[in-house]
């Protein structure tokens, strides 16, 4: 009998997760994730990443304004018919609470985008960056009470090459990554052929949520310190300068001879150009 999968997600993290899902036939029976939001200029309702997956899959959704609402958790149920086999949870963005997480008989598990106990958080991917990481990793571990922090059921490194990669190339690298020994993970942890291991907590650090401000470029500073702000921060919330008081997003650039080199450049109010076309637009 096929089992009953519940996916918890909403970024492109979640995406690339569902397709290696896709690639070995373990598509869930539900995926819930955040509701649309304004996007754009225009602030035009715009639904997240998975639910237009979804919709293209013909897999059911749910977007509940709140996963803690007794509606939610008796319709959560209602869904799962005779009872919910596994939970997944993959950068869903909000905090789930333990009626959900004990509530499928192999309780939850969850795909983090680091070597836990390393970077628990909100955001690993971005910190790695930071930190000047070489190599990170995707945990699959159990989720308990507390963040990022229960048992560990599955982990593989991943060399970060070519380095420095930006946000988005190293969240789609892990996402393959993660979904893949998911995939792998999910059979045996089902049959309960797999054991859990407790995480060493005295070595846990910790990835806060990344903040519009930290985005900031001081030109002057340290030129490989502004080059990982600019990988760290692709997509959002794009690393940037101030010139004359306006904001100069800055969409790519290298180290040349020692030296920060802009290539990709967005001024406000205006189309992204070449830093060549920019510089000449400013004589």
């Amino acid at each position: 009998m096929k089992k009953k999968i519940a996916f918890f997600g909403t970024s492109e993290f979640s995406v690339f997760i569902l397709e290696e899902l896709k690639k070995q036939n373990l598509l869930p029976n539900l995926i819930v994730t955040m509701p649309d939001k304004p996007q754009g200029r225009k602030l035009l309702l715009t639904p997240p990443p998975v639910k237009i997956w979804a919709d293209r899959e013909g897999i059911p959704t749910l977007q509940p304004s709140s996963i803690k609402s007794p509606e939610f958790e008796r319709t959560l149920k209602e869904k799962g018919g005779d009872g919910w086999d596994l939970f997944i949870v993959a950068s869903y963005g909000k905090i789930i609470p333990d009626s959900i997480l004990f509530m499928p008989i192999k309780k939850t598990l969850n795909v983090h985008p680091s070597l836990l106990p390393l970077l628990r958080g909100a955001a690993p991917i971005e910190r790695s960056i930071l930190a000047n990481m070489q190599e990170t990793g995707v945990t699959i571990m159990r989720l308990d009470a507390e963040m990022d922090h229960g048992p560990i059921v599955s982990q593989e490194k991943v060399t970060i090459e070519p380095w420095p990669l930006d946000r988005i190339e190293l969240e789609k690298k892990l996402g393959a990554v993660g979904g893949a020994l998911l995939a792998k993970t999910i059979p045996k942890w089902l049959e309960g052929t797999l054991s859990e291991k407790e995480q060493d907590h005295s070595k846990a650090t910790h990835a806060p949520k990344v903040t519009k401000e930290e985005a900031l470029i001081d030109m002057q500073a340290d030129v490989y310190q502004n080059l990982l702000k600019i990988k760290a921060f692709a997509g959002w919330p794009k690393a940037y300068f101030l010139e004359k008081g306006k904001r100069i997003i800055i969409n790519d650039a290298t180290i040349v001879d020692g030296k920060l080199t802009l290539l990709r450049v967005t001024p406000e109010g205006k189309r992204e150009m070449s830093w060549k076309d920019y510089s000449l637009g400013k004589n």
